[in-house]
């Protein structure tokens, strides 16, 4: 049983890491006193720096520990376990300074400390990395396999066994589906229908699986009391993927109401305060360096708007903002002026002939943008956010597209997640919208930047902004 290797597994990780830990603490001795590459007054005996090591180890372990190291690495991604080696090994390295000078030790090498840090993340995340990548080819030749039972035949259950066939290296095995509802004997790439939930009772007690995966449908969740205590009283490890993937975000925002667990419907970090501050701080400074910059270009922009057709330079038009507030936008006027009634009968397609010459211009280099800098110093827009749209179309798709509104949460934006992956002008409402809530639901001033960074190198110029 997988379960039986995975404690071998576990107690062997533990080793290889402390042996890991140890070496790079004596490489890093080495370099710093024996290597001759460096300067050193070694100042205490070696026997003092080496029994540091009866501290370090385990302290080091139990910091991995808690920064959940020591997880499965069967879906754990690489990007998040070298996240968690650096910060383990960064709070250690604080720790062991920290305790120095409590101790009153200032001969103890610093930077001897700091050729650790930098030696043990390296070695630990290409320890790590030969480990995942060994797992990976022994399950490929189907070693080291767990086996599933998944209960309920849901869309749940079908996402699950997607995941299942993309990722082999995963090594999970499906075995087959127990639903009430759905015939025996059905096939769903592969997987079987084995019969009715009833049969868990004859299932469970031969000990043959590793998970359950309780997949049940939403108008089944009276029976999950049941299943779960049936699923526990056989020791089999067991698990819940809900079947509300449409209406719960993928990283729901959990509260604890006195031992009452709340999940949020929508996680909006920029609900927060402080979030909110430095988004706003953020678009002040760079808004105002914005107009200072662009200043010429749009000077020579509204000279060649006057110059080539009748009518003002700035065209405003009322959007739809945070909170469901109505604002003007400002851009450069793009088209021949026309009667109320005309402009809101859609918006502008490919070689549309109410766009004049010039405006083609401005739609295509995104130029015609640039007066929403000064709705951005106003606050009514941010840099980075969902795209605002008209009153007409908000009415329009708010009955028509599920979650719609929820952009309406944060500022709109100059630009966008959406368009700096192509979702601008005749493009699906519906895909940008999945666009734009990713990014309401994973904001942070890190992906703003990544944003704003790809908006300049490829977002100004795009295919769709007719």
């Amino acid at each position: 049983m997988i379960k039986d290797n995975q404690r071998i597994f576990n107690r062997l990780h533990l080793v290889i890491d402390a042996m890991v830990i140890a070496s790079s603490y004596l490489f890093a001795w080495y370099m710093k006193f024996k290597s001759g590459l460096l300067d050193y007054d070694m100042g205490l005996p070696a026997q003092v720096y080496f029994g540091a090591l009866y501290f370090i180890v385990p302290g080091y372990l139990l910091l991995y520990y808690q920064f959940d190291l020591y997880s499965s690495k069967r879906v754990s991604g690489r990007k998040r376990e070298l996240f968690n080696i650096v910060r383990s090994n960064t709070i250690g390295l604080v720790a062991f300074i920290v305790v120095l000078y409590v101790i009153n030790n200032p001969d103890f090498s610093r930077q001897m400390i700091f050729i650790f840090w930098a030696v043990n993340i390296v070695a630990e995340t290409a320890v790590r990395n030969v480990i995942r990548y060994a797992l990976r080819f022994i399950r490929r030749r189907g070693k080291n396999l767990k086996y599933v039972l998944l209960v309920g035949y849901s869309k749940s259950a079908e996402s699950y066994i997607n995941r299942i066939r993309l990722n082999p290296q995963w090594g999970y095995v499906v075995r087959g589906i127990l639903d009430d509802h759905v015939e025996r004997g059905t096939m769903y790439k592969g997987v079987k229908v084995l019969g009715r939930i009833d049969n868990l009772a004859v299932i469970l007690p031969e000990n043959k699986l590793d998970e359950i995966a309780i997949t049940l449908s939403l108008a089944e969740y009276g029976r999950l009391p049941e299943i779960v205590e049936q699923c526990e009283k056989s020791g089999v490890h067991t698990k819940f993927i809900p079947d509300y993937a449409g209406v719960i975000p993928n990283r729901p925002y959990t509260e604890d109401l006195q031992g009452l667990p709340v999940i949020n419907i929508r996680h909006v970090p920029l609900s927060n305060t402080l979030n909110a501050i430095v988004k706003r701080a953020a678009d002040i400074v760079l808004s105002i360096i914005g107009i200072i910059l662009s200043s010429p270009v749009m000077v020579a922009s509204a000279i060649a708007v006057k110059a080539t057709s009748k009518g003002p330079v700035i065209f405003a038009q009322e959007r739809i903002g945070m909170h469901n507030k109505p604002f003007t936008m400002y851009k450069f006027r793009t088209m021949y002026v026309q009667e109320e009634r005309e402009e809101r009968k859609g918006w502008t397609t490919k070689d549309d002939p109410r766009v004049t010459k010039v405006g083609r211009f401005l739609r295509k280099t995104s130029i015609d943008e640039l007066p929403q800098l000064f709705n951005i110093l106003a606050g009514k827009m941010s840099l980075v956010g969902p795209r605002p749209e008209r009153p007409q179309f908000v009415e329009k798709f708010k009955e028509e597209i599920p979650r719609y509104m929820v952009k309406h949460q944060v500022r709109p934006g100059l630009t966008g997640w959406a368009q700096v992956n192509g979702l601008r002008g005749d493009t699906p409402i519906e895909k940008r919208i999945e666009y734009d809530l990713y990014y309401i639901e994973n904001w942070t001033m890190g992906f703003d930047i990544k944003i704003l960074f790809l908006t300049v190198f490829k977002g100004f110029i795009n295919e769709n902004a007719y």
